[in-house]
């Protein structure tokens, strides 16, 4: 199997949590249909580049069977074409942007496990007006499809659902350190609730900035699951402190999680405690090919096996109530399988704790 995961960088915590959470996977089923899975790990790079490179490194490899990535929903939609013009199965444990499993723009061998931020922008905004009473926010993007997606989806059902006022949407480019300008900007427009659903680099930045800009100092902050990482905790220093951060619920049934998968997980990464969200939907990803792969696999004379790819993805397409760490996932025509639960968790004395929905 592949893996195309961003494992170095700023982001490089929400790909070794996916990749931790596959090898997990592999410790605990380390044959396939009698045969021994080995990874090749490439690096998606969380931008469309590295998500290239990655997927033609993969699919050149007649060995992979399948590819569990992409880590950044702008490494996921350059990858999903090549890997689907290569009949390559693809499954990601974290993109959410919507347009991947949109009827008029999937890839037809692109899969998640993930959730679609179609369901977590319009919780985002039931949260910002039901439960903080917000009637007005602006948003901040940094163009990629995750966060340029998820932000309009927000804008859209704060305005539909909750009859709020979108103040100003407003992007930033990857790389860039001083946004006081740009929120001196938004704040002069007083929304009473600020949106940016990006990444750690820039979250973390965009975070202890506008805690120092008049007018933002003291409304509610709001990040998703791309900042909910220790590493944003790090980046945003005390900054950090109340804000917001939507994401995957993590409050998973039964004990297993907590009694096999977790000391697993310490076990392959050396990590007391998961380093993002996304680390159950890449074991489940692994696992779901499992039972695919034995199901068509075809074991010759001599102990080979032939994997016929377009029944692979017959199969992957064809799972209905396949029970994971993540839930009861089900796969729609268009690769969506997860059970979607979206969770609010506030930063409380420095740690991510979960507020919304009440368990």
């Amino acid at each position: 199997m592949g893996t195309a995961m961003v494992i170095t960088g700023s982001d490089a915590t929400l790909g070794l949590d996916s990749q931790y959470g596959a090898e997990v996977a592999r410790e605990m089923k380390p044959e396939i249909a009698g045969h021994t899975v080995e990874f090749n790990h490439q690096d998606d790079g969380c931008n469309a580049e590295g998500g290239q490179a990655a997927a033609r490194a993969l699919v050149a490899d007649p060995q992979i069977v399948a590819i569990i990535g992409t880590s950044c929903s702008s490494a996921g939609v350059p990858a999903a074409e090549i890997t689907s013009d290569a009949g390559v199965i693809l499954i990601s444990a974290s993109n959410t942007a919507p347009s991947l499993t949109a009827p008029d723009t999937h890839e037809p061998f692109y899969l998640r496990t993930a959730h679609n931020d179609l369901l977590q922008g319009e919780a985002v905004a039931r949260y910002a007006c039901e439960e903080l009473g917000v009637t007005s926010a602006a948003t901040i993007h940094d163009g990629s499809p995750y966060a340029q997606q998820l932000q309009q989806v927000f804008a859209d059902n704060f305005t539909e659902i909750c009859d709020g006022t979108i103040t100003t949407q407003e992007a930033i480019n990857v790389g860039d350190t001083d946004f006081r300008p740009l929120l001196t900007s938004i704040a002069a427009e007083e929304p009473e609730f600020l949106y940016y659903p990006v990444f750690v680099a820039e979250g973390g930045l965009i975070t202890s900035q506008a805690r120092e800009t008049a007018g933002l100092d003291d409304i509610p902050l709001a990040g998703s699951d791309g900042m909910f990482s220790p590493a944003f905790l790090d980046a945003a220093g005390g900054a950090a402190e109340g804000m917001y951060l939507s994401g995957p619920d993590l409050s998973f049934s039964g004990d297993f999680y907590q009694s096999e998968f977790l000391p697993a997980y310490t076990e392959v990464s050396g990590e007391e405690q998961p380093v993002s969200v996304f680390h159950a939907h890449a074991f489940d990803a692994y696992n779901m090919l499992a039972d695919a792969i034995e199901e068509v696999g075809v074991m010759g004379d001599d102990g080979s096996l032939t994997i016929d790819r377009q029944a692979l993805r017959d199969a992957m397409f064809a799972t209905t109530d396949f029970q994971g760490v993540t839930g009861n996932l089900s796969c729609d025509e268009n690769g969506d399988c997860a059970d979607t639960k979206i969770s609010v968790s506030q930063v409380t004395d420095g740690e991510f704790v979960r507020i919304w929905p009440e368990e």
